[in-house]
């Protein structure tokens, strides 16, 4: 399982709706594909006081390697990607992402 892990860094004139709007988006397309095991998003709590400049993110559980390629690949997939970096200080420089082999 790949464990796909997008933290966001969002710029101050965006409204929680605008986030919520592009974060339910992804959550919707997602459900959709094969190999897709789910998707949680929500604000960051940052209690141990380390990613304050990190508003928000999600994550995705994948089947494996082939279905986030296939995810990464999909046309709709990257249009949400643009939308979502034009919400970020800096584009996408004001998002982080790990994947994590579990």
């Amino acid at each position: 399982m790949i464990l796909h892990c997008v933290f966001c860094n969002f710029r101050t004139d965006v409204s929680e709706d605008q986030r919520n709007q592009v974060l339910t988006a992804l959550a919707q397309f997602s459900a959709g594909l094969n190999g897709v095991l789910g998707f949680d998003h929500g604000p960051n709590l940052d209690f141990e006081g380390k990613s304050a400049s990190y508003d928000a993110g999600f994550v995705i559980r994948f089947a494996d390697h082939e279905a986030l390629q296939t995810y990464a690949d999909h046309p709709e997939h990257q249009a949400l990607g643009r939308q979502l970096c034009d919400l970020c200080n800096g584009g996408e420089n004001g998002i982080k992402v790990f994947d994590l082999k579990l």
